[in-house]
C-alpha cells in the first residue's frame, strides 16, 4: 500500500461530515485501511450499518469527492499530514489507544522529543504571563518541546516565552489549520513556524468550534510528559487538560499564586489535590528523570580574568555579572533601579538579566522586579 495515498485517503474521510477521528479509526481497523475503505462496496458499508447517518454521508461523499483533490488542495495551503506509524509523529501520542489516525500540521515536527505542556487561563494576570514566560524559557533552554494551545493569555506566554530563548514549541488548534484563532496571535503562530508547528486534529475548513476544543487538550496532554497549570479558573478549560493528563497517565504540576485572585483557584485546587507544586523547572525537571540521561544545561559564560584575556580591563562579561548579582537579594529590586546602580544601558542589563535567569541564579518577578534565584 501506498503511503502517501493512504494518507490523503484517510484526510479525504476526514472532510465528510460525522467522520471524526474515532470513526475513521472504525474505518481503518474493519476495512484494514482508509484506501481500502475507499473502495469497499456499498454492500460491506451496510453490514456496519443500515441506519446511522454518517455511513449514508461517506458513501455520498465516495461519489462526489476526489481525493487526489484533497491532497492536492493540501498541498497549496502548506499543510502536511503525519499518521502514528511515522516517525515524526509525536511519539507518546502515538502510544494512546485513541491517537488521531492524522494529524495536520504546518512548520516542523519531530516525534521523539521531549516536551511539557504549560497551560492556562486567557484572562491571565501579569503574574501569570510573566511565570509562564520563565517556566517556558527555563525549559526550552533544558532542550524540552513547550506544548500549548495558542489561546490568549497563559498559552500565549509560553509561546514566546519558548522563542524567547530560541527553542521549540508547538501549538494545538482547535480549528482548520487554514486559520490561526485567536486572530490576534497571527504573528505568534507565524514565529511558531520557524523552529516548531501548528498542528491539528481537524481538516481545513473547520471553525473554531467550542466542541473542538476538549479534543484539542486531550492532544496537548498526550504529547506531553507533564502538564503544568499556571492560572485557571475553577472551572476552566486548563482542568480539562488535567483530566485527560490524569487518564493519560500524565504527571501534573500547579503554579501557586496570590489567594485573593479568582485564577488561582483552579491551581490551589489542583495542589490540595495531589498535584506537584511548581516554583521553577527545577520542580518539574527533577520529577521527571529521565530527562537528566540527555537534556543539557544551560551554562553561563565563563568570567575571563585579565590573565585569560590579555589586554581585557576585567569589565565586560564578568563585570556585568557581578554588578547585578551583588546588588539582588530576597527583597525584589526593579530593573530601572539595578540599571541605575550599575551604569550600563538598559540593553546590557536586560540580556543579563536573561542570561542569569537561564542560568538559574536570578528570578523574574512581575513588573520587572528581579530576586536572586532560591538555591534547590
Amino acid at each position: 500500500m501506498d503511503r502517501e495515498q493512504e494518507k490523503v485517503v484517510r484526510a479525504t474521510f476526514r472532510t465528510i461530515t460525522g467522520v471524526g477521528s474515532q470513526r475513521l479509526r472504525q474505518l481503518i481497523a474493519y476495512f484494514g485501511s482508509a484506501a481500502k475503505a475507499w473502495k469497499a462496496s456499498t454492500s460491506k458499508y451496510l453490514q456496519i450499518s443500515h441506519q446511522e447517518e454518517w455511513i449514508k454521508e461517506v458513501l455520498k461523499a465516495r461519489q462526489s469527492i476526489d481525493p487526489q483533490r484533497v491532497g492536492d488542495t493540501l498541498k497549496k495551503q502548506g499543510i502536511q499530514i503525519i499518521t502514528p506509524d511515522e516517525t515524526d509523529y509525536p511519539c507518546l501520542l502515538a502510544e494512546l489507544s485513541d491517537a488521531p489516525p492524522l494529524l495536520y500540521y504546518r512548520g516542523h515536527l519531530r516525534g521523539k522529543v521531549e516536551g511539557i505542556a504549560i497551560v492556562g487561563s486567557r484572562k491571565a494576570t501579569a503574574y501569570g504571563k510573566a511565570v509562564a514566560k520563565m517556566l517556558a524559557r527555563e525549559a526550552a533552554a533544558k532542550g524540552i518541546v513547550i506544548i500549548s494551545g495558542l489561546a490568549r493569555g497563559i498559552d500565549a506566554a509560553a509561546h514566546q516565552g519558548t522563542l524567547d530563548a530560541g527553542g521549540i514549541t508547538w501549538a494545538f488548534l482547535g480549528c482548520g489549520l487554514d486559520q490561526v484563532y485567536p486572530r490576534e496571535n497571527q504573528r505568534l503562530a507565524e514565529a511558531i513556524l520557524e523552529k516548531g508547528a501548528l498542528i491539528s486534529e481537524f481538516p481545513p475548513g473547520s471553525p473554531p468550534n467550542a466542541q473542538h476544543f476538549p479534543a484539542r487538550n486531550r492532544l496537548i496532554s498526550g504529547c506531553s510528559r507533564g502538564v503544568v497549570v499556571v492560572e485557571a479558573a475553577e472551572r476552566s478549560g486548563a482542568l480539562i487538560t488535567v483530566d485527560f493528563a490524569l487518564e493519560q497517565g500524565r504527571e501534573v504540576f500547579a503554579v501557586p499564586g496570590p489567594i485573593f485572585s479568582e485564577v488561582s483557584r483552579g491551581p490551589h485546587h489542583l495542589l490540595r489535590q495531589g498535584a506537584k507544586i511548581v516554583e521553577g523547572i527545577d520542580d518539574i525537571y527533577n520529577e521527571l528523570p529521565p530527562w537528566s540521561n540527555y537534556v543539557g544545561r544551560i551554562l553561563l559564560p565563563k568570567a575571563s580574568s585579565a590573565q585569560d584575556d590579555e589586554g581585557s580591563d576585567g569589565t565586560e562579561d564578568v563585570g556585568e555579572y557581578d554588578l547585578i548579582l551583588s546588588q539582588l537579594s530576597d527583597v525584589p529590586l526593579h530593573i530601572d533601579q539595578i540599571t541605575s546602580n550599575s551604569n550600563l544601558s538598559v540593553s546590557t542589563i536586560s540580556l543579563a538579566l536573561l542570561e542569569l535567569q537561564l542560568g538559574g541564579k536570578v528570578t523574574q518577578l512581575p513588573g520587572q522586579y528581579y530576586v536572586l534565584a532560591r538555591e534547590r
